[in-house]
Order: C-alpha cells, then sequence, then structure tokens
C-alpha cells in the first residue's frame, strides 16, 4: 500500500470474506448451477489497515461489518468486480468530511444590486395598477 494512498483503494484480500451463492431471477439450466451471486463482507472491527480514528468514523457511521451483495451480471468475476468497488465507494463516501462553511458578508455592491432589483420590482407594479381617481398620467 503506498503511503498516499488512501487505505480504502487497497482494502488486502485477506480481511475480506468472500461468498458465493446461486443468484435469482431467469437464467434457465446457467443460474441453475453457477453460484454468481457474490457477498464481500468486511470486518471494520478487525482490520489491521485502519488507523483508529478512520476506524471509529467508519463503525458510527457503517457499523462493526459493512457487507455489500451483487448479482447483477451472470459472471461471478465480474460481480465480484462490482462487489469491490461498491465498498470502496462505501468506505470513502464513510471518510469524506464535508468543508466546513465559512460564513460571508454580501458586499456592498451586492445589497445595492437587491435594493435596486426591490425597486425596478415595486416601480413594475405600481405601473400595473389600475389609475386612481383624480391620477392621470
Amino acid at each position: 500500500m503506498n503511503a498516499s494512498e488512501p487505505f480504502y483503494r487497497s482494502i488486502p484480500d485477506a480481511e475480506l470474506e468472500v461468498r458465493f451463492t446461486p443468484s435469482g431471477g431467469p437464467g434457465g439450466q446457467h443460474a441453475n448451477k453457477s453460484n454468481t451471486r457474490v457477498e464481500l463482507i468486511w470486518d471494520v472491527q478487525a482490520s489491521k489497515t485502519l488507523i483508529e480514528s478512520d476506524r471509529k468514523i467508519i463503525l458510527e457511521k457503517l457499523g462493526g461489518i459493512v457487507r455489500v451483495v451483487v448479482d447483477e451480471t451472470r459472471s461471478q468475476a465480474r460481480n465480484r468486480d462490482i462487489a469491490q468497488e461498491r465498498l470502496r465507494a462505501r468506505v470513502a463516501s464513510a471518510l469524506h468530511t464535508q468543508k466546513k462553511r465559512v460564513s460571508t458578508r454580501p458586499s456592498r455592491s451586492a445589497k445595492a444590486r437587491r435594493v435596486d432589483s426591490k425597486k425596478r420590482r415595486g416601480q413594475l407594479k405600481r405601473l400595473r395598477r389600475a389609475p386612481r381617481l383624480g391620477e392621470r398620467s
């Protein structure tokens, strides 16, 4: 594992439990005899690749065991690749921290534009009114 590379890009295969089971649905004889459904299980608590701060975040957001099940294709290898990619994506999204918002004040010109647009809108609405008695334009 590269030091600059996030660990979830290369979760060791030894830490992943992979189960293959028959996939449901149509497919004829191939589906009845092939174990193409992939279940990928990763025990976060037992992982040796995680630093403690990341482990705490993942446990909080995803739980102690992360499980991904895929049976989209008829290929066991393709389903396994999809499951690994989904696991990486779930872990990456759990570790992604939202950038803290820095509150700002509107600039003087922004305030002036806002007031100007409100005045123009008000003028437009005044022009739509029916003239009052005694007022002629």
